[in-house]
């Protein structure tokens, strides 16, 4: 069986339905392949896009910003993943970018959340994303979709129905599983599932998505179902590219292997993202000559809000020394407990304490409850001294002076569990933010011509280090400018 097109595009996430719909604007025919039914990590996110510069949801805010004041706050957090040139494009464009997402038919909203949080709740959807609040002249540009709940599916499915209106030809439950290379890469070899095997693969891929984020154990027994049927029913597949192949197929966070070889320190943690992050993607275009930088780099979550009082917490570890910013964003603060040897606590008061709790009610979104009342809970120790605080911790005394009013209490927050069922109450998420080496310009692999990679499948914008919505707009930034380049390849 064959397919033939101007552009195949491998992962239908938030990177390959941009690149499509780009490479689309300008005529050319294209195919999108998925392994399983659309959507990816980017349909179980939060939906949030960093965005800033003056967006039409800051201006009705009342929020002043700049992409100047934009950049320079994100100079402390990409620092050098791009170059400096990039990142004033990618901040330039970034109100364009925004108003591009409205045109696909992505609904945003400008009412901004009063207290730092991790994700507003349904009532907010602009806020601080990240460390902006432990910098000068904070601005909000965390621009979550407005939806109930988690808002990323209606993010990707405003995505999924613009590339269709665009002409895009999408062939979900097909397994991208080698380039065709000669002085070019020309099409892709798949495996592919039709019939009733197709409808039973994406049942099952279906109920394996929410358990695989949320209930590993669980989610990889279904998905090990489903890849026996793509073994067993998979139909040969080629798909021929006239121009070129835009690799979007995520990270690899889901291949373990892959995670202890390259980053070993991130060891336990739960995997953010889908069966389909196992690094596929990137492994197709090392395959091609492809190179890739940044493999080591995993940001790993450890927020401590909401409830906001939290932030007024110290953060101690083992030896009772403090360190780090508890204002800062849950990747920056896990990043320094992962260097730490995972084990870290924050100390509070007992007037923290009493109105952190006084704020679970408000500040907290359902999926956010639990963990509050948790950390609230079962999380800490209480005891009237620093102290004897620690030593029920099994800590050292922390170096600090006596502060608030006694007792005093100790949240473990620690990155590392013997086991998934041990970190239930307090999950640490993870994800990869390293891949392919790219040209910043176009997005095309270095070394493998008519190939291109975009989203988590490549070096970008926060390859470095990680605040929320940064995936997703550097995932629209990069899939629309290799969907933009490839479609200008001259016909092979």
């Amino acid at each position: 069986m064959e397919v033939t097109a101007d552009v195949v595009v491998i992962g239908f996430g938030a990177a390959g339905a941009c690149a499509a719909v780009e490479a689309a604007a300008t005529g050319a025919s294209v195919v999108v392949l998925d392994r399983f039914h659309g959507g990816g990590a980017t349909a179980l996110s939060g939906g949030v896009v960093y965005a800033g510069g003056g967006t039409r949801q800051q201006v009705e805010a009342g929020v002043a910003d700049t992409p100047e004041a934009m950049h320079a706050y994100l100079g402390h957090e990409v620092r050098d993943a791009v170059s400096d040139a990039t990142l004033r494009r990618f901040c330039q464009d970034s109100a364009k970018m925004l108003a591009w997402l409205e045109d696909q038919g992505v609904p945003f909203d400008a009412r901004v959340c009063p207290f730092k949080t991790s994700y507003p709740t349904d009532d907010y959807y602009l806020y601080h994303s990240g460390s902006e609040t432990a910098w000068p002249d904070p601005v909000p540009r965390g621009h979550r979709t407005r939806a109930k709940g988690t808002s990323g599916d209606v993010f990707f499915a405003r995505l999924a129905e613009a590339t269709r209106r665009a002409g895009v030809r999408v062939m979900t439950q097909t397994r991208a599983v080698e380039l065709i290379t000669a002085d070019r890469v020309t099409g892709v070899r798949c495996r592919t599932l039709t019939g009733a095997p197709k409808a039973l693969h994406r049942t099952l891929s279906r109920a394996a998505a929410k358990p695989w984020l949320y209930l590993p154990p669980l989610g990889r027994a279904l998905h090990r179902v489903a890849a026996a049927v793509e073994r067993r029913f998979g139909r040969s597949l080629t798909v021929h590219a006239r121009r070129g192949v835009v690799i979007a197929a995520g990270g690899f966070i889901a291949n373990r292997e892959m995670v202890r070889r390259h980053a070993p320190a991130h060891r336990g943690g739960l995997p953010l993202g889908t069966p389909g992050d196992d690094g596929s993607g990137i492994r197709l275009g090392t395959a091609a000559g492809g190179t890739t930088d940044r493999l080591d780099k995993i940001s790993v979550w450890r927020f401590v809000t909401p409830p906001s009082a939290l932030q007024r917490g110290i953060l101690v570890d083992l030896d009772g020394e403090p360190f780090g910013d508890a204002t800062r964003y849950g990747a920056a603060i896990g990043d320094e407990i992962v260097r730490r040897d995972g084990k870290a606590w924050l100390l509070i008061d007992d007037d923290t304490l009493t109105v952190a709790k006084a704020q679970v009610g408000t500040q907290t979104a359902a999926f956010q409850r639990f963990q509050a009342r948790y950390l609230l809970s079962r999380g800490l120790v209480t005891a009237p001294t620093l102290e004897a605080v620690a030593a029920k911790a099994g800590i050292r005394a922390p170096r600090v002076e006596p502060f608030g009013r006694p007792p005093y209490s100790l949240i473990n927050i620690s990155v590392r569990f013997d086991s998934f069922w041990h970190g239930f109450g307090y999950p640490c998420p993870m994800l990869t933010l390293g891949g392919l080496v790219v040209d910043e310009e176009t997005g095309a692999v270095q070394g493998v011509q008519g190939l291109y990679a975009a989203g988590r499948s490549a070096v970008g914008v926060c390859s470095e280090s990680y605040v929320s919505g940064l995936a997703l707009a550097d995932c629209v930034f990069s899939g629309r400018r290799a969907g933009h380049h490839v479609a200008k390849e001259a016909r092979c």
